[in-house]
Parts: C-alpha cells; sequence; structure tokens
C-alpha cells in the first residue's frame, strides 16, 4: 500500500516538474560579445590602468627615497633620522590610502563600476526578462559563476506560505503592514560574474 501511495507521489511531482520550463544564459559571455559592454570595460581598464601607474610611481620614489636613506642613515645626526622615517612611514600610509581610495571596497573602482556598467547589465536583465517571458520560461538561471537566478515566474513565489506558516504578518498583504515600514523600491538584480 505505501510503496504504491510512494510511487503516486513520485509520479505526481515528476509530472509537475515536467511543466515547468527552464532555461540557463551566459552572462560572461554577453559581457564579452555585446559592444556597450566591451566599450565599459575598456573605460574602467584605462581607469585602472591610470591609478596601477600612479601607485607605482609613488612606491618608486619611496623606494629610490629609502635606500638614499639607508645609504646615508650611520652619518645623520638622531634628529634628521627620526625626521627621515617619519616622511619614509607618512610616504608609505599615503600609499596605502590612494591604493584603498581606488581599489577599496567602496572605493573609486568600486563607484566607477557602478556608473558604468550598472546600465549595460540592466540591458542585459531586461533582455534576459523579456526573453524569458517570451520563451514562457518558468525559470532562467546563469551559468557563467555563481549559480545565480536570473528570472523565475511569479507563479512560484510561495513566499507568503511560508510567512503564513510562521505566522509572520506580511508587508505585502493589505492592512498587515508593520507600523513604519516602507516598501523598498525594485531594483533590477545583478548579472552575476560581471
Amino acid at each position: 500500500m505505501w510503496l504504491l501511495v510512494g510511487a503516486w507521489l513520485l509520479t505526481t511531482s515528476a509530472a509537475g516538474f515536467a511543466q515547468q520550463k527552464i532555461g540557463w544564459v551566459d552572462t560572461q559571455q554577453i559581457m564579452k560579445e555585446l559592444p556597450a559592454a566591451v566599450e565599459a570595460q575598456g573605460k574602467l581598464d584605462a581607469l585602472v590602468s591610470q591609478w596601477e601607474a600612479e601607485i607605482n610611481k609613488m612606491q618608486n620614489q619611496l623606494q629610490q627615497e629609502s635606500n638614499d636613506y639607508q645609504k646615508r642613515r650611520l652619518i645623520l645626526p638622531e634628529q634628521a633620522r627620526v625626521q627621515e622615517e617619519q616622511k619614509l612611514s607618512d610616504m608609505q600610509k599615503k600609499i596605502i590610502d590612494l591604493r584603498n581610495q581606488r581599489f577599496g571596497q567602496n572605493g573609486d573602482l568600486y563607484q566607477q563600476q557602478k556608473a558604468i556598467m550598472q546600465p549595460v547589465q540592466a540591458k542585459v536583465m531586461q533582455a534576459i526578462q523579456d526573453g524569458a517571458k517570451e520563451g514562457n520560461y518558468d525559470y532562467i538561471f546563469d551559468k557563467s559563476g555563481q549559480i545565480l537566478m536570473m528570472y523565475a515566474n511569479n507563479k512560484y513565489d510561495v513566499t507568503q506560505l511560508v510567512l503564513d506558516k510562521l505566522k509572520v504578518p506580511s508587508a505585502t498583504q493589505p492592512g498587515t503592514a508593520m507600523p513604519g515600514a516602507t516598501q523598498p523600491a525594485p531594483t533590477p538584480a545583478q548579472p552575476g560574474g560581471n
């Protein structure tokens, strides 16, 4: 008896999954072939080269001044040595600060990537969503890096079901919004990889 019930459940769920249409995209390939993305990446690469050259110049200057100091260190009075070492330390700190400003977590590179690449990524995302809807896909995944869902048909959204099971009031149901809660503006998902 239980074997028949188990077989029936397996068959019904397999039939349910067979009706869903799933596709994938390779956003890395798209970004390599899309002229706007290639142009945007070229701009970013030029900025990175400029910033790296600026940092390398400062490092070379620090290295030269450090070498000069090492040659003169033994003949310098104590006060002059302290001043020279402080000057070298300040130069090193300036290099570290500039590197963080340019390439740090929210640095210039991050800001420029956001400004230059975001319009291109939004265009790609819109094309993925439009293609998914036209092709009647239920899910579209990006295979270029970490598996990232690029599109999902809303009819498979079970968020409210889970919230109901957890007895959590949902901000999306009328009259159940939490006091002071605001709805964030929807933002397009970012293509993975680049």
